[in-house]
C-alpha cells in the first residue's frame, strides 16, 4: 500500500517542516499545492519534495484540494493541514495500519485531535476521511469546511492526527466566503449553513446565528450531530444575550434528533448550577456520566464530558449541599481520571480540611 500525502499550504514557514517531518517513512510522494503564500513556505516544502505546484486562490477550499488530489499517484490519497502533525506515539500504529490493511478498504476514517489539556489528553477529537483510494477519484465538496461525502468500504482507526496551531489564521476568513457566496445569489446546502451559523457566532452576531441555526434545524435536512452541535451553538447564542430559559430550550431540542450527549447533558447541568439548582444540576451530571461514548459518530467529542467535568461538578453540587463525604468521594473519581489536574488537587487538600474538622 503507498500514499500521496496531498498539502494546500499559504505562508506556513513556522510549521510546514514540522509536519512533513512527522510523515517521514510514512508516506511515499508529497505533493504541495501553494496558494500564495509571500514568506519562504515554497522554499521550506522543496526540501521535502519535488512536486511543488501553485493555485491561484479563488475563495474556494474544495477546488484547492481537489487540485491537489489530481497529482497523486499513488495507492491513497492523504491530506494534511501544515499545522497537523502525526505524533512520535501515533507513528507505529500508523505503520501497522498501512502494512496490514485489506487492500478493498476504499476510505480510512482517523482521529482528529483539535484540542489537549495541559497532560497532552485529547479534549476535543472527531473523525475525519484522511486515507482515500485514490482509483475512485474522490472529490471535495464545499468551498469552505470542505468534505469527502462518505465512500466505499470504510474503516475506522483509532491512529489520530493532532491539529497544533501555531498561528491564528485569518478569523475572517471563512464568513467572507459564506458572505461572498450570498451576495452572489448561491444557496448554502445544509452543510454550509451550519457553519455558516458557527462563523456567525464566532464573530458575536447572535441574532443573525440564532436566525441562520433555526433555518438549518427547522429545514430538516441536516445530518445528526450537526443538528445536536446547532442545537448547542444556539444556545450558547442565547446565553451571550443573557437569555438563559431560550438557552436551555435549545439544548432541550437537541434530544429529538437523538438520545441525549454527555456535551448537552453537561451543559444543562451547567444551567442549573449557575442558577443554584443543585439537585437538578446533579440530575443532568450524572446523565452525563452515564452517557455511552461513541467517538465514531463523526460528531464533536470532548471526552471529559463523559467522567472528569461530571465528576468534579457532582463535586461542587454536593458540597454545595453540605453533604462534603459525597463530594469528595466525585473528587475522587475526577482524581482518577486527572490527578495532576490544579482543581483536583485543590479540592484534595479542602476536603481534608473539612473533613477532618467534621470529625
Amino acid at each position: 500500500m503507498t500514499i500521496s500525502l496531498c498539502m494546500i499550504v499559504r505562508d506556513e514557514e513556522d510549521v510546514l517542516a514540522r509536519c512533513l517531518d512527522s510523515v517521514k517513512g510514512l508516506v511515499h510522494e508529497i505533493i504541495i499545492v501553494d496558494t500564495g503564500s509571500k514568506d519562504h513556505t515554497k522554499d521550506i516544502a522543496r526540501r521535502y519534495t519535488s512536486r511543488v505546484y501553485d493555485f491561484t486562490w479563488i475563495d474556494d477550499f474544495a477546488a484547492a484540494r481537489n487540485f491537489a488530489f489530481s497529482k497523486a499517484r499513488m495507492d491513497y490519497t492523504m491530506w494534511l493541514d501544515a499545522d497537523d502533525v502525526i505524533l512520535p506515539s501515533d507513528r507505529g500504529d500508523f505503520l501497522r495500519l498501512i502494512l496490514g490493511m485489506s487492500p478493498d478498504i476504499d476510505t480510512v476514517m482517523m482521529k482528529y485531535v483539535t484540542g489537549v489539556d495541559q497532560q497532552g489528553n485529547p479534549t476535543f477529537s472527531y473523525y475525519r476521511e484522511r486515507l482515500l483510494k485514490t482509483a475512485l477519484r474522490p472529490q471535495w465538496q464545499g468551498a469552505v469546511h470542505e468534505v469527502i461525502p462518505p465512500m466505499g468500504r470504510m474503516l475506522y482507526s483509532h491512529v489520530a492526527v493532532t491539529h497544533k496551531k501555531m498561528h491564528p489564521s485569518d478569523p475572517d476568513r471563512n464568513l467572507r466566503i459564506f458572505e461572498k457566496m450570498l451576495r452572489q445569489g448561491l444557496s448554502l446546502d445544509p452543510r454550509q449553513q451550519f457553519y455558516y451559523g458557527r462563523e456567525l457566532y464566532y464573530h458575536n452576531r447572535y441574532p443573525e446565528a440564532i436566525q441562520v441555526f433555526d433555518k438549518f434545524l427547522s429545514g430538516g435536512q441536516g445530518w445528526v450531530e450537526n443538528n445536536i452541535e446547532a442545537c448547542g451553538q444556539l444556545s450558547r447564542c442565547y446565553d451571550a444575550l443573557h437569555k438563559p430559559q431560550e438557552a436551555l430550550q435549545a439544548l432541550f431540542r437537541s434530544f429529538q434528533f437523538d438520545r441525549p450527549r454527555a456535551e448537552v447533558c453537561c451543559a444543562i447541568g451547567s444551567h442549573f448550577l449557575e442558577s443554584g439548582r443543585y439537585e437538578q444540576a446533579i440530575y443532568w451530571y450524572e446523565a452525563a456520566a452515564g452517557c455511552t461514548r461513541n467517538d465514531q459518530s463523526g460528531g464533536f467529542v470532548q471526552p471529559d464530558c463523559y467522567d472528569y467535568i461530571p465528576y468534579l461538578q457532582l463535586c461542587v453540587c454536593y458540597d454545595r449541599l453540605g453533604q462534603h463525604q459525597i463530594a469528595n468521594s466525585y473528587n475522587q473519581k475526577a482524581a482518577l481520571i486527572k490527578p495532576d489536574d490544579p482543581a483536583v488537587q485543590q479540592n484534595q487538600a479542602y476536603f481534608q480540611r473539612v473533613l477532618e474538622k467534621a470529625e
